[in-house]
């Protein structure tokens, strides 16, 4: 018998529409059921990617009695993560302050109100080393209600108030607080194997953006030397993927070998624009195949129809972590014959004990052999033979933000290496968002919605990291293509940012005032300063707003993209890699930022000055390009070409045709 999730449209709710569990989806409906029957809330957060929300969802929620004892002691409400993160970062924040550590599946239970009360991740079906069976819990849980409410209820109130606290004042931007947080990385750099701590390890894209502004800025080889080793170390090991191009979540070890094999669309955006970037401040071809790849990368696997880009691809396939990645040297043999695929196995690391599962190895790249023509060979039959393997499932959503990411990796890399068809792709993505997910609000606002699916927006509200990430995207297309409505558009979005995200200390909260869910906000006012999976919401709020304010002149803007970094910049020094994409933004920030304006007819004169700003390494450097008029960017008003201006700390050099002087005057 089907739930009430048969008409969702998120790709996981749908995955659990089945289940004998009478499961609801996140709003008023759920906890004012719960109040009307007097029970608990039981929250269940995960996400279509993630292994063991496959396995406990197997395990418990497609069991009868189970579901039946769940059914009659509980409102059951299973959320996505992806879909619904003001969501999962409350009741995130709760269950790692009650357990210690925290992880999805993430299993929360609340009373009618929202409040948690008790709270933990994956719950095995029998008792295993010491953790209880989740019937075990549900049953504790459902005592505890009918016995012990008052105490219940006492502890929900304590846990509601601490998660309300508001974060203490962080850091000024200065000099003072990169050297520190500089100096604190160092300390966690893995010399031997690359990337920062032990396992497992996780792709360190902010950190690394950091790194090569810094490197830029100040010409640290230290800077450079981590972010080069950091990115040679993931590129050869098994995190990716050696034949298709992208990157897994993250390895489970600390040397790359084998990755949790999901696979992110906000991980290779990122990761994307990190290796474009590496490529133009050092000319590695390695840099700039990886950047290739992933981007095809994107295109083939994550690409919709309607031409946004899909939240992920599971990590298992035909039941099996990993089963569509794996091979043994028998396979190899068996689709390249002895000859290659002895030579394949010992190029790719694939060995006879195997590095990952059932004797099978995940593909490495540790050397170069002296044949890259044979590689190219083997690695294009390998991917072909792969293809007739089960794919692993796609999470079709399209998220705001994680798109915003991918447009403006993709402009990037099609403009740095001279690929218009990643221009075009991005291109396609930010009309799809601009159409689908933006919308005007009754006071006039541009608003997004968090996520769509088939051309169809969701209900769930954009959140900070969305307004960011999709005008900064906007702001990238606007400075490559010179299309001023892109710069436009990301200003609508960021004047919603400043009126609706304001926070009382000055800074961002990471969701909108008027629009915040009743139960969330009446829990906690989010205001999240650490980077994770992706940059914090008032990083890349900050990011775009630099951005915006240079383009604009405007200083409303640049004190608001000061005020968002003082959270973040709170963290920085004591715990540096989550603070990564905040100390890129100082960087951009003391280094004017460098306003390049391109002025002139669309002909190979102003060509040649735009290709030239756009492959600067200056950490704050912000490019426009067009014809001086009243509909572009201030930045070009009042300008006559074709010409390029460099304005940097409020001062402007003289104006050049010559693409020598402009370069010189960009490597200052």
């Amino acid at each position: 018998m089907p739930n009430r999730l048969a008409s969702a449209t998120s790709p996981y709710l749908l995955q659990h529409a089945d289940n004998p569990v009478d499961w609801v989806e996140w709003g008023d409906a759920a906890f004012a059921e719960a109040a009307s029957r007097d029970v608990p809330v039981l929250v269940s957060v995960g996400y279509a990617a993630c292994h063991w929300c496959h396995v406990m969802a197997h395990e418990s929620f497609e069991d009868e009695a189970t579901a039946a004892f769940m059914n009659e002691h509980f409102v059951c409400v299973k959320v996505d993560r992806e879909e619904r993160p003001d969501v999962d970062a409350v009741y995130m924040a709760a269950t790692q302050a009650m357990t210690g550590s925290g992880g999805w599946p993430m299993t929360v239970f609340t009373t009618p109100t929202g409040e948690p009360f008790f709270c933990g991740t994956y719950f095995p079906p029998r008792r295993v080393q010491g953790m209880p069976s989740f019937t075990e819990v549900l049953a504790s849980v459902a005592a505890a209600w009918t016995t012990r409410r008052g105490e219940v209820e006492q502890s929900a109130g304590v846990i509601a108030e601490a998660l309300a606290e508001r974060p203490a004042a962080g850091e000024q931007v200065g000099l003072d607080v990169v050297e520190r947080a500089l100096a604190g990385l160092a300390t966690t750099f893995d010399a031997a194997r690359g990337g920062f701590g032990g396992a497992p390890k996780f792709p360190p894209s902010m950190v690394l953006e950091w790194l090569l502004r810094h490197h830029a800025r100040t010409g640290s080889p230290d800077a450079l030397a981590m972010a080069e080793a950091t990115l040679d170390a993931m590129a050869r090991g098994g995190m990716y993927d050696q034949l298709a191009g992208g990157f897994a979540r993250y390895s489970v070890d600390a040397a790359w070998v084998v990755p949790h094999f999901e696979k992110m669309l906000y991980d290779n955006a990122l990761l994307l624009r990190v290796y474009v970037h590496a490529w133009r401040a050092t000319g590695s071809a390695q840099a700039r195949r990886i950047a290739t790849e992933t981007a095809q990368w994107l295109l083939d696997d994550l690409r919709t129809a309607e031409g946004g880009f899909a939240s992920s691809l599971d990590a298992d396939s035909e039941g099996r972590e990993g089963a569509f990645y794996a091979w043994s040297p028998a396979q190899l043999r068996s689709v390249l014959g002895d000859d290659d695929g002895t030579w394949a196995a010992g190029v790719l690391g694939v060995t006879d004990e195997g590095t990952f599962e059932h004797g099978l190895s995940v593909l490495q790249r540790r050397v170069d052999p002296p044949d890259p023509v044979r590689l190219d060979d083997v690695r294009e039959r390998l991917r072909a033979d792969r293809e007739q393997r089960p794919h692993p499932p796609r999470d079709d959503k399209v998220v705001s933000g994680w798109n915003g990411l991918a447009v403006a990796a993709l402009t990037e890399a099609g403009a740095l290496l001279d690929r218009p068809d990643l221009l075009d792709a991005a291109t396609v993505a930010a009309r799809f968002l601009r159409a689908t997910h933006v919308r005007r609000a009754p006071d006039g606002s541009a608003r997004l919605v968090r996520a769509s699916r088939d051309g169809v927006a969701g209900a769930a509200p954009g959140v900070l990291e969305d307004y960011a990430h999709v005008a900064d995207g906007f702001l990238t297309l606007s400075a490559v293509t010179g299309d001023p409505a892109w710069f436009d558009a990301a200003g609508d979005l960021l004047e919603t940012v400043l009126v609706h995200f304001a926070a009382t200390d000055g800074g961002l909260r990471d969701t909108a005032d008027d629009e915040t869910d009743a139960v969330v906000g009446r829990i906690r006012v989010l205001q999240d300063p650490a980077d994770g999976p992706t940059p914090s919401g008032q990083s890349a709020a900050a990011a775009a707003l630099l951005t915006y304010a240079a383009l604009a002149g405007s200083l409303r803007h640049r004190e608001a993209a000061e005020r968002a970094l003082r959270g973040p910049l709170g963290i920085a020094t004591r715990f540096p890699r989550a603070a990564g994409a905040a100390l890129a933004v100082v960087e951009a920030l003391l280094d004017g930022p460098r306003e390049v304006a391109v002025v002139g007819d669309d002909d190979p004169a102003r060509r040649a000055l735009h290709a030239v700003a756009v492959r600067s390494t200056a950490p704050g450097l912000v490019v426009a390009v067009g014809v001086p008029g009243a509909e572009v960017p201030p930045l070009l008003r009042d300008r006559s070409g074709p010409a390029a201006y460099v304005c940097r700390g409020f001062v402007c050099d003289l104006p050049t045709t010559d693409v020598d002087v402009l370069a010189r005057q960009l490597g200052r």
